[in-house]
């Protein structure tokens, strides 16, 4: 059923529902103390730093950082997306999943889209069964090595041969017509604007999402014909460069995958499953792409990239590995197979078996270090001081890209080993090369105020007070809700501007927002944490009686969930604070209008500097003076003596 699931719903969900029975369905839990706690699922440790809090209904992994609700936890750990972790945790109190068929959509409703795939597979299976040319694709599968089964399990099916059999069997009227070709299944001629099927005489592939929705197709040549492979081409609901061929059915088979083999071809996947190999996916037409890797890693901690020996492999490898670096986060590891020139995954697996094909991805595919400086002191010589320099300069711009931790000092410490150069002398050449150019996404962590008087050092701090006149930059280390000592290094300070302090007292003390005046005045300070703020403070204001913890499932799975996750960890007390709480709303609103000031003030002598002043009419005249009189205000001017004048 097609709309948005009501958060009134979502919070009764949550409030019915005890995470600690929720987590340890899936992971064994121990008590200790008022809470429980586990070896944490999500990534590998020997040391139980996991923890569950009854009274919270929260979780947090003092390892990884991994946090949320249940309802997050689901979605995590069964790897769900949002609707279908609800309809699943609504089962198990017994309630239906209501939807707003009425509220405003976020979207397009691309449901006849989902549909219309759907019968257009079950259009190719049956032409695989009845089709006349039928014999000749089902003689071609079983050279393939295929059986009926798995050609079930992956939908494959068949395009007989002829320019509208599709078009005929599902177009039924224009409107239908229309929707073959928005996605992509029809293709229409630019000069006649005649319309015909695209695939053709074809093995057809359906491809799934992450929900099992068919979003599009590939289509293998039965024979030697070009191309040998045709995608659908991107539409409404399919986007090449986030999606992966066989992902939803390896899920599907395991729900606890370990281990994805990336290949390159939809035959190399299923070949793989026809010999017991369940863990294999595909990219569909296009290098691997940071979407990509960022989907694998949230379902496995390990990914081996398996390609042919000859350049063109290689080159794919290295794209592979460039996308990979960003998310080498401690706790994930990829590793590169190259088979014998010639060969694939499919027809390798054909002649040794599926037994002798692990055991070449475990003996014979490369670490990711070793693959990336392999490939980087190819054609240098290392035995030459110019060449292990030119070594770590190369090393620069890939090294930077992997999140600071154990794996990058131990890059750090290989590339040492290699160039004969200590560590911190690399550090500091690498520092001062300097990072490379940022995702252009809201940056969080990279925006700060640097005067005293942007930050509160403790609950006792008052605002109005400038303590130096130097800048200076103060910060809070993120501490776990819990108060469990577990002896793990320190992360990163998160800086505490005045929103983040606003919010972090919302999260303990969400009545704070009632009284909150004006909030539209708040709007003009564009910094995504202001931005959260008034977000937050809106939706405590219609719904004052919301807990903390449903107000954060709100944005789960979100860049500003993982934000309000990580300010709600911070240490910054619990009572609630009206005083400091409304200074901080009104420091913002100050910093709004003197923003406001000052942009008017420039617009108003932009406007001054190209006119004469018997040019200025008498409302641009009333303007400056409500300006000037602004600023006097401000500056504690007061007003001259209009009755001494006279």
């Amino acid at each position: 059923m097609a709309g948005r699931i009501p958060q009134t719903f979502i919070d009764d969900l949550l409030n019915r529902l005890d995470i600690v029975d929720i987590v340890d369905s899936r992971v064994k839990l121990k008590k200790t103390g008022r809470n429980y706690s586990a070896c944490c699922p999500f990534h590998q440790e020997k040391t139980p730093s996991f923890t569950v809090s009854p009274d919270k209904q929260f979780y947090y992994c003092f390892g990884c950082g991994a946090s949320g609700n249940a309802l997050g936890f689901v979605m995590d750990f069964d790897h769900l997306d949002f609707p279908t972790a609800v309809d699943s945790l609504a089962s198990l109190v017994g309630l239906e999943v209501p939807r707003e068929q009425h509220s405003q959509k976020r979207g397009p409703d691309h449901s006849p889209l989902y549909e219309l795939m759907t019968k257009a597979n079950a259009f190719y299976n049956e032409q695989l069964i009845k089709a006349a040319d039928a014999p000749r694709a089902i003689q071609y599968l079983k050279q393939r090595g295929l059986d009926g089964q798995t050609c079930k399990r992956f939908g494959i099916g068949f395009a007989p041969p002829g320019w509208d059999n599709l078009k005929n069997h599902l177009a039924e009227n224009q409107e239908k017509e229309e929707q073959l070709v928005k996605t992509g299944m029809l293709v229409e001629k630019e000069e006649t604007k005649s319309r015909y099927d695209r695939f053709r005489d074809r093995i057809m592939f359906p491809i799934h999402d992450t929900r099992g929705r068919i979003i599009a197709f590939g289509g293998r040549v039965l024979g030697d014909a070009k191309p040998k492979y045709l995608n659908s081409p991107e539409s409404p609901i399919f986007h090449k460069g986030r999606e992966l061929y066989g992902l939803y059915e390896a899920k599907k088979h395991n729900r606890h995958l370990e281990r994805i083999v990336v290949v390159e071809g939809y035959m190399d996947v299923v070949a793989l499953a026809q010999q017991g190999i369940n863990n294999a996916v595909a990219t569909l037409g296009t290098a691997t792409t940071l979407e990509h890797i960022q989907r694998l890693f949230k379902t496995v901690s390990e990914i081996v990239f398996c390609f042919d020996g000859d350049d063109a492999g290689k080159r794919a490898a290295w794209r592979a590995l460039e996308s990979t670096l960003a998310h080498m986060k401690d706790g994930n590891q990829a590793r590169f197979l190259f088979l014998p020139q010639g060969e694939d995954p499919d027809s390798m697996v054909r002649q040794e078996g599926a037994d002798a094909f692990l055991e070449r991805i475990k003996t014979g595919a490369l670490s990711l270090d070793t693959f990336l400086f392999q490939e980087l002191s190819d054609g240098i010589d290392l035995n030459t001081m110019d060449g292990r320099s030119r070594l770590a300069t190369d090393a620069q711009p890939h090294l930077h890209k992997i999140p600071d931790g154990l794996f990058k000092q131990m890059l750090m410490q290989k590339l040492s080993d290699i160039t004969g150069l200590n560590t911190d002398t690399l550090e500091s050449y690498l520092n001062k090369k300097g990072e490379p150019e940022p995702v252009a996404e809201p940056a969080y962590d990279n925006y700060s105020v640097p005067a005293e008087a942007d930050y509160y050092p403790d609950a006792h701090y008052k605002p109005d007070v400038v303590q130096s006149h130097q800048p200076q930059t103060r910060s809070f280390e993120r501490r776990p809700f819990f108060k469990e000592n577990h002896e793990q290094p320190a992360p990163a300070p998160l800086k505490v501007g005045r929103s983040i302090y606003a919010i972090r007292h919302l999260l303990c003390n969400p009545e704070l927002a009632t009284d909150v005046k004006a909030i539209n005045e708040l709007e003009g300070d564009e910094h995504p944490d202001t931005q959260l703020l008034i977000a937050l403070i809106k939706t405590l204001q219609e719904q004052p009686k919301l807990p903390t913890i449903a107000l954060i499932a709100q944005w789960h799975g979100t860049r500003n969930g993982s934000r309000l996750q990580e300010i709600a960890s911070l240490q910054l007390g619990h009572q609630p604070n009206n005083q400091e709480f409304h200074e901080a709303i009104e420091r913002i609103r100050d910093k709004v209008q003197e923003l406001e000031h000052r942009q008017a003030t420039h617009s108003l002598k932009q406007t001054f500097s190209q006119k004469k002043p018997d040019q200025i009419d008498s409302a641009q005249r009333d303007v400056l003076k409500a300006l000037l009189e602004k600023q006097k205000k401000k500056l504690g001017i007061k007003p001259a003596n209009t009755a001494a004048k006279k």
